[in-house]
């Protein structure tokens, strides 16, 4: 695929970037829509971005905005959405509409210019917030995340995953769009862009919590890094097999972080798994067998995530 122009979405966020900079080391020429090209200065930076990367400046809810940036483009990937999680005064304009109009204003441009592949960055937390199981009793891509528990608890942003990812597939399979996605566990990494964003995954509450955390939540256990991550997008893209949705998660089902954590850090154990309630059910069983039967191999240990993350917070002195 070297060669290959692309465009990708919400290049300077952390996931984004990270599928930029992949993508680059991979020979691709990269379109990167961005909302604020201040802010993304960082891409510039990454090797092969003179020759091959050009930023374009793009608001999600403007219709028509991506039609010249999808415009001959080989395949697109569509990272770009609100994460916000906190300090939410109007759910549906702040997070649920950028999300949801947004993707499908995205994918209008794809459908217009007759898009080979999309490639749909959704989350695993469009498919884990149910109080359904499959037949092994476990969490695989055939669930969807509970649109009225999300509104309950207000919990936004799993709320426009979910409806946004949804819209998508709908809108793909009316227009014919040869689309696949991928649903990220927690992502960890050392991020790319100029300052710390909640798309650091737990990794900063990881890092802040030494001498102050001592439990974890189940949830907190389904991990995958942030190369792996960005890998992962790129293969879907590159395999012909690969389709529907995609779960991405590196850690295997009887994965203990409390004891990877205590172990990195013994000065300050973890000393169990949390009782906080935040699944309708304990998370069970986490299939990854769609990529592993593609052949995908997860290279990134977790423990290399976790220690790349402090040094880069370290060094950019996000942590003392």
């Amino acid at each position: 695929m070297a060669g290959k122009t692309v465009c990708l979405t919400g290049a300077e966020g952390f996931i984004g970037s990270w599928i930029v900079k992949t993508l680059l080391d991979h020979g691709y020429t990269v379109r990167g829509t961005v909302r604020n090209l201040e802010n993304s200065k960082h891409l510039l930076e990454l090797p092969g971005a003179s020759d091959r990367l050009k930023l374009f400046v793009a608001e999600l809810m403007e219709p028509g905005c991506f039609d010249n940036v999808v415009e001959g483009c080989d395949g697109v990937f569509h990272t770009a959405s609100p994460v916000l999680f906190k300090d939410i005064a109007d759910p549906q304009a702040e997070v649920i509409d950028p999300a949801v109009i947004g993707t499908l204003n995205v994918l209008a441009s794809c459908a217009k210019a007759q898009t080979k592949k999309v490639v749909f960055t959704s989350s695993i937390s469009a498919i884990i917030f149910t109080n359904k199981r499959n037949s092994t009793g476990g969490i695989d891509e055939s669930l969807w995340s509970d649109e009225d528990y999300c509104r309950e608890n207000k919990m936004w942003y799993f709320l426009s995953k979910t409806l946004a990812e949804k819209a998508a597939w709908n809108f793909a399979n009316e227009k014919g769009l040869n689309m696949v996605a991928i649903q990220p566990v927690t992502v960890l990494g050392p991020p790319l862009q100029a300052s710390p964003n909640y798309g650091l995954g737990i990794c900063d509450v990881m890092l802040e919590f030494v001498g102050t955390m001592k439990t974890y939540r189940d949830v907190d256990k389904v991990l995958v890094g942030v190369k792996d991550m960005a890998r992962a997008h790129i293969f879907a893209y590159e395999s012909p097999h690969a389709t529907g949705r995609n779960i991405c998660c590196s850690t295997p089902v009887d994965f203990d972080l409390g004891a990877l954590l205590t172990k990195m850090y013994p000065t300050h154990p973890i000393s169990a798994k949390s009782d906080e309630a935040i699944l309708t059910v304990p998370l069970g069983h986490m299939s990854t067998a769609k990529l592993d039967e593609l052949g995908f191999q997860y290279q990134q240990p977790i423990e290399e995530a976790i220690s790349d993350v402090e040094a880069s917070l370290k060094e950019h002195g996000w942590l003392a």
